[in-house]
């Protein structure tokens, strides 16, 4: 019951009709055995339509290919750059990979801002500012001289036709800079590289920050075929065979798609599900009608959604004595980590109420509860939504092996799997719900972003020596 699930021993219980009032407007939230099989199978639809050369351009999930040809095999070696964008953050590392009985890899990397007035300027002043990040990381290690071959890791939706080239779909998690998007990211970094003039750079691979993550996780165990992210944003990357992508000449062997499952819904397959909270959020985004997935799933629009249910809750009169604050009213005031600790205190309410004061929000006992109640509703709801998502790629993976039981590891990362107290249980529950016959493992990446692109960097230059014609 509600109300038994909600109240702590020492807590009045909320008024029946309360209760009733606040659990329908959480209804549509809460989604049933038969609707996420109903959202697995549509998802698969998805990636069927992403892989076929004819129905690719209207697929919501864009199946992209990577030309990620292996998962690592153990004979990775060398010293390696990578950087990795994603986020307000770059990085830039030195990476030495060790191979034989003692392997290791072992990283030095320094940490930059990326400011905002960078992040929606234009794209030269970006790649620029990405260069001025690689240059001063250079000197600090000493080794502005050394060629190193280097990784990309550029955590937003590319079209690839190459490993080394990467075409930029849109921008996602905040980034808006002018004049990139449909552009070769790889061909923008070259080109700031040479208006610096002080060093060049051999790049060898743009990666996506999942496909980084399967690759670090692939490196510790030879069964993980599946990267996800399960943070500010989200998306999953997983083998798949090359006969089964059509527009990518070869049957053998397989390549690692980048599904950028965060678009599925984009053509409206998601829109049953949407509740008014969603569309909302969904409108006042940087790109409203995109990523609708990932929006109901990810870390940077949870915090918001939690916002839009408390304000109407508030309205109707049913929280905060239906005063409205003009803190509750700021978009972007709620944030996802505060949903974490909300969830995470057993006792609950005090620590609730203490978090709900830093908000400006003067709240009652009874107030601490609903709220406790809305953040687990749209926490529980993004968990099951991405594990009906990741039990379709691995019931996917299963059938194209033509396999009664599929045994398989799935490498993660992301602050919302890592973090919050209840996601990655919830996650983890719904795909063994959803997919039966597969027996999936879940380990943590460590570092995808700057490890993984190391690796990608190390596994390619391996097949390109392998595909190389002998010279002796």
């Amino acid at each position: 019951m509600f109300a038994v699930h909600l109240v702590s021993f020492w807590f009045t219980k909320l008024k029946e009709d309360q209760i009733k009032k606040v659990d329908r407007f959480l209804y549509h939230m809460r989604l049933s055995d038969e609707t996420l099989m109903d959202i697995m199978a549509r998802f698969q639809a998805e990636m069927d339509k992403g892989l076929k050369k004819d129905t690719n351009p209207t697929a919501s999930v864009k199946m992209l290919p990577t030309y990620v040809r292996s998962t690592p095999d153990g004979s990775e070696h060398g010293k390696f750059l990578a950087l990795d964008l994603g986020g307000t953050n770059f990085r830039v590392l030195l990476v030495k990979i060790r191979s034989g009985r003692r392997r290791y890899v072992r990283m030095y990397n320094k940490i930059f801002a990326i400011p905002l007035e960078i992040m929606q300027g234009t794209g030269e002043e970006l790649f620029d500012h990405i260069v001025e990040c690689i240059a001063e990381f250079l000197d600090y290690m000493g080794i502005k001289g050394a060629p190193l071959p280097l990784g990309f890791t550029f955590s937003f939706p590319c079209k690839q036709d190459r490993i080394d080239k990467g075409t930029l779909v849109g921008w996602t998690k905040g980034f808006k800079a002018t004049d990139c998007e449909g552009q070769d990211v790889v061909d923008m970094l070259r080109e700031a590289i040479k208006r610096r003039n002080e060093f060049d750079l051999d790049i060898v691979a743009i990666v996506n920050d999942t496909v980084g993550t399967m690759m670090t996780c692939g490196y510790e165990d030879p069964d993980c075929e599946i990267g996800l992210i399960a943070g500010t944003g989200s998306n999953v990357c997983y083998m798949e065979e090359m006969k089964n992508i059509e527009f990518i000449d070869g049957d053998e062997g397989k390549m690692c798609i980048n599904t950028e499952w965060g678009g599925f819904g984009d053509n409206d397959c998601l829109s049953d599900i949407q509740t008014q909270y969603d569309i909302h959020v969904d409108e006042k985004s940087l790109n409203p009608g995109k990523q609708r997935y990932e929006k109901m799933t990810s870390g940077m629009y949870l915090g918001e959604i939690v916002r839009q249910i408390l304000i109407d809750l508030t309205k109707r009169g049913l929280l905060f004595r239906g005063q409205i604050s003009e803190r509750l009213r700021t978009k972007g005031i709620f944030e996802t980590k505060f949903i974490s600790q909300i969830e995470s205190d057993r006792l609950a309410l005090l620590q609730v109420r203490k978090i709900l004061q830093q908000l400006g929000l003067d709240s009652t006992c009874d107030d601490s509860i609903i709220v406790k109640e809305v953040c687990g509703a749209v926490s529980t709801r993004a968990a099951k939504l991405c594990g009906a998502g990741l039990a379709a790629v691995v019931d996917k993976i299963r059938e194209n092996r033509g396999l009664d039981y599929l045994k398989t590891t799935v490498g993660v990362d992301g602050t919302l799997y890592k973090l919050h107290p209840h996601f990655s249980r919830i996650l983890e529950e719904t795909v063994k719900k959803l997919s039966p016959q597969c027996d999936v493992t879940f380990i943590l990446s460590e570092d995808g972003s700057g490890k993984g692109a190391a690796l990608i960097t190390a596994v390619a230059k391996r097949f390109h020596s392998q595909e190389e014609p002998d010279k002796n």
